[in-house]
């Protein structure tokens, strides 16, 4: 029997842009969560296979860890679990075990009430539409046709937390010692707070604040996506560097001993010339986004390195990097990927190659700042109606026109509507500071534009 038509319209768009997002136990229930797990076995997992189910440090996390092992061993697959540990974690051991699937409950870098869904493939590789397709068909039709496993062919639970150890070692072997570099640590309350402190400790002078989770202070205040207790700690406390990681420390951005920001682009920049100058950057490319600055294009193309824009989300620059066989991508937002390395976004890899170019070349952090000037970039988050499509508003439309012809030869705008939150996100840059003004004042339309359309909800 098919699902009621509510929850069938609910599992129709169950995956956005990086796995599955809700409000915990209102929107991503435990029921929700449990299908999820059995038909991600049923899907990616052979009968007596095994999938890998891994967490952060949310207070949701531990009811949705063991709504998804249920899900799973009632499709006849075993669940291992693994904990609290960072998403990249749970892509590299998923390939170095050989399991069926991988899936992280997380919702990075959003605050402690919403949570997440992650899956991994037998490669550690993010699901394809095909595959996140065939899932929600599962879901959609309840099973339809699916015998769920009973008696001894059911699945297990077994704790491998010492599989851990595998992934520490394997980042803590690529970073150059250097006790003379001291470096603290943002761990954001989140998954990072598991094992940053044994993969950088013994190599650097390190230091780690935000690291005690309590269910709810994840990303609260700190972190990747709000670094101001970070760079006052840096310059209060004379550090040469800061690394900021999100929730479940996929992405990594950093500061320097001034207490200016580093971020995505700038950290991809100075890792591609390091590349670059050694050889190791396959056809001199590099993978961005659509929302990567103009600089860091520029400043590449000076370099002899040519540049890539894929579309949002690192699931797009992984698509983009395996399409055309290079080996570094990344967002603005400190989602770094070094396929040479790791399958995903990996804030504590990041984080070691930063260092290793800050050791090598002998430079201060503050030096990677003035490696290219930025176009001037303005990024506005602004709330929207999560049932009205904003996009197909007449008046939003010709509001945005009038900003593009604004830009028009001088800058760009981009807008999208968030896959995490109900967001509508909107970039715009230009050299020309005044036009970007302009600019700005265009945008406040929109922004009392969604104010009237939000205000009966």
């Amino acid at each position: 029997m098919a699902l009621p038509a509510k929850e069938v319209i609910l599992l129709s768009k169950i995956f956005g842009t990086d796995g599955i997002r809700g409000i915990a136990n209102l929107d991503l229930t435990c029921e929700l969560a449990m299908k999820v797990g059995r038909a991600t076995a049923l899907v990616l997992s052979k009968f007596g296979g095994k999938v890998m189910i891994a967490r952060d440090t949310r207070i949701s996390s531990s009811f949705l860890e063991n709504a998804i092992a249920s899900g799973v061993c009632s499709a006849g697959a075993d669940s291992i679990m693994l904990g609290v540990v960072p998403t990249a974690t749970v892509a590299f051991l998923v390939k170095y075990a050989k399991a069926d699937a991988g899936i992280m409950i997380s919702a990075s870098h959003n605050s402690f009430e919403f949570n997440g869904i992650k899956i991994f493939d037998s490669n550690g590789f993010k699901l394809s539409n095909e595959i996140e397709e065939k899932i929600e068909n599962l879901l959609m039709n309840n099973f339809e046709n699916h015998n769920l496993s009973i008696c001894e062919y059911l699945g297990r639970v077994y704790n491998e937390n010492n599989l851990i150890e595998k992934y520490v070692k394997n980042i803590n072997s690529k970073i150059l010692e250097n006790k003379n570099l001291s470096v603290v640590f943002d761990c954001a309350n989140g998954a990072s707070c598991s094992h940053a402190d044994k993969i950088f400790e013994n190599k650097i002078n390190s230091e780690f604040i935000f690291n005690s989770p309590d269910g709810i202070n994840i990303n609260d205040k700190c972190g990747s996506t709000n670094l101001d207790s970070l760079s006052n700690f840096v310059v209060r406390n004379k550090f040469d560097l800061g690394i900021a990681f999100d929730g479940d420390a996929d992405r990594c951005l950093a500061v320097d001993e001034t207490g200016k920001i580093i971020d995505g682009d700038e950290i991809m920049a100075v890792c591609a010339l390091d590349m670059s100058k050694k050889g190791k950057l396959i056809k001199n490319s590099v993978v961005g986004t659509l929302i990567s600055n103009m600089g860091l294009e520029e400043f590449l193309r000076s370099k002899n390195i040519k540049f890539l824009r894929s579309g949002i989300g690192d699931r797009c620059v992984f698509e983009e990097m395996i399409k055309n066989n290079f080996v570094l991508g990344g967002e603005q937002s400190g989602h770094l990927i070094f396929l040479e390395h790791s399958t995903t976004g990996d804030g504590m890899l990041t984080a070691a190659m930063l260092i290793n170019v800050i050791t090598e070349r002998k430079i201060k952090a503050s030096e990677i700042k003035k490696l290219f000037e930025k176009t001037p970039q303005i990024s506005r988050n602004i709330k929207i109606n999560p049932d009205e499509d904003i996009l197909e508003n007449p008046d939003f439309k010709i509001i945005l026109e009038k900003a593009k012809e604004m830009l028009k030869n001088n800058g760009r705008i981009f807008v999208r509507k968030s896959g995490t939150e109900p967001l509508l996100r909107i970039m715009y840059e230009s050299k020309d500071l005044n036009k970007l003004k302009e600019a700005e004042k265009i945008i406040d339309c929109i922004f009392n534009l969604s104010k009237n359309v939000n205000k009966n909800v």
